[in-house]
């Protein structure tokens, strides 16, 4: 019997800022068995995808192919025709230089179903995050997207040269540095003026946006003279000069920092949204996936126990919400619970108030009789001489490790953040099961430390700690940040 086929999606990941991405775009992934991804995708939209997604690379280095163009396209032929929903995930907008022609010829010509999904354009994108319209009544009133190389054994594109350089009043080279002495002259030679201005973007709408101005007659020069690389767009035009004017997010105070955020929970931070905003590329990992442990026999009779106990603890904030829903499942009334809540935590505390209940903060849980220490599996485990209640089981999710892998593997980091000591200890574990290598470079990266107690354990586990806030909360990390920031700058 033949499997019904599937069907492929040929999906624009936007520019690189992950807010750029569209909806769609976003819900094809969380729908998809398999993502084929490129390097230029941020991969933190990976993270959107389900547990059991089959991630596979199809990265591109100049001169150095992860996969072949013709590997990639019998990979979504083969999937398709497996019955897989399969999402093809490329930088900006697949139509634009993404190839998207030829691997949606090849599933038409396999009968496998597909949809184009646009996304935002690199360029525009780029521009934009530069400070520079693409058009303006003044300036330009059109607009031309050119690629920067081209298949031939010299790479240089072949272009009509006359047209673009007198015709177009604005043009975007798409990976174009390393052909920026050929398309410089080029442009000159047919009668573009050497005083033209040029810009090149590079991890355009990234935090790590860098940005490189000159002329035609000086960018060439400005290009080796900084050792400027790919992936960036080279914008040409008296439009670039606007630049001065409305430039914005290379302006925002922590443009450049690449930030790891290190968790010990599955539980969402505004942490890492906060530092976006101000520019930096924020990354947190490990991230968790929390699977409730209702369903075990060790929890059938705790209901008959429940009103007898004199103290139960809650190890983390999370365990208060699986505490609260078993209660729901069980139909017990939290009014036939007499005794005090103790937590570990200012966020234990918080939890406990959206239900209604006060507790009370201890440094330790102390075990005697008639009390229930309630958690994740692994926290309670430590507890064995008392009564406990594992609520839930937390592991690493698939897509996190892929996401560190990447991270890793490209230099994408440059400092890691533990809010706890508990946090060392889940970020080493988490990157020792994807390399013992990854470890090492870790570190390598400066480290801020919410406190002692995670300064401490950060040393033990052989980081260099550069700073240690005076408070451990956001608002003090943030200022940090910002003075750091301001002290470079001056």
């Amino acid at each position: 019997m033949k499997m019904q086929n599937g069907k492929v999606y040929l999906v624009g990941a936007g520019p690189g800022d992950e807010g750029l991405i569209t909806i769609k775009a976003k819900r094809k992934i969380e729908e998809a068995d398999v993502i084929v991804y490129d390097r230029l995708v941020n991969p933190k939209l990976l993270q959107y995808a389900k547990p059991n997604v089959e991630l596979i690379y199809a990265g591109k280095l100049p001169n150095r192919h992860i996969m072949r163009q013709e590997k990639i396209n019998e990979t979504l032929v083969d999937k398709g025709q497996a019955g897989k929903i399969v999402v093809r995930l490329k930088g900006g907008d697949p139509s634009v230089f993404g190839r998207v022609g030829e691997e949606a010829e090849s599933l038409a010509q396999a009968g496998v179903p597909f949809e184009i999904v646009p996304g935002v354009t690199s360029s525009i994108a780029a521009a934009s995050y530069a400070g520079i319209p693409v058009t303006h009544r003044e300036f330009g009133g059109n607009f031309a997207v050119v690629t920067g190389h081209d298949k031939s054994v010299i790479g240089e594109p072949l272009i009509n040269w006359s047209s673009l350089a007198k015709g177009i009043d604005t043009i975007a080279f798409y990976m174009g540095v390393g052909n920026i002495t050929h398309i410089s002259t080029q442009l000159m030679k047919h009668g573009r003026s050497p005083q033209t201005p040029v810009i090149l973007i590079q991890w355009g709408t990234y935090g790590r946006q860098k940005t490189l101005k000159g002329t035609l007659e000086t960018i060439a020069h400005e290009v080796k003279r900084t050792a400027f690389e790919n992936p960036a767009i080279t914008l040409v035009g008296d439009i670039v000069s606007l630049r001065e004017k409305i430039k914005w997010f290379e302006d925002k105070p922590l443009v450049g920092r690449q930030i790891l955020l290190a968790r010990t929970s599955s539980e969402q931070s505004s942490m890492e949204e906060r530092i976006r905003d101000l520019g930096a590329d924020v990354f947190s990992y490990p991230l968790f996936k929390d699977t409730s442990l209702f369903q075990f026999n060790q929890n059938e009779k705790l209901n008959e126990k429940i009103s007898r106990y004199n103290t139960i603890g809650f190890t983390s904030p999370d365990s208060i919400r699986y505490f609260f829903e078993w209660l729901n499942i069980q139909q017990l009334d939290i009014r036939s619970i007499q005794a005090r809540f103790i937590v570990l935590s200012e966020k234990s505390l918080k939890q406990l108030q959206k239900f209604g209940c006060i507790a009370e903060k201890v440094s330790e849980f102390e075990i005697g009789p008639f009390q229930l220490i309630v958690g994740e599996k692994q926290s309670v485990a430590k507890y064995d001489e008392g009564d406990t209640f594992a609520t839930h089981e937390t592991n690493i999710t698939n897509t996190s490790q892929v996401v560190f892998q990447r991270l890793m593997v490209d230099h994408l980091l440059s400092t890691i953040v533990f809010p706890s000591a508990k946090s060392v200890v889940e970020l080493q574990n988490g990157a020792a099961q994807v390399s013992p290598q990854h470890v090492k470079d870790l570190l390598k990266l400066n480290v801020i430390c919410f406190g002692s107690k995670s300064a401490q354990a950060a040393t033990s586990a052989g980081f260099s700690v550069d700073h240690v806030l005076e408070e451990p909360s956001q608002e003090a990390l943030i200022k940090y940040f910002i003075t750091q920031s301001s002290l470079i700058e001056s």
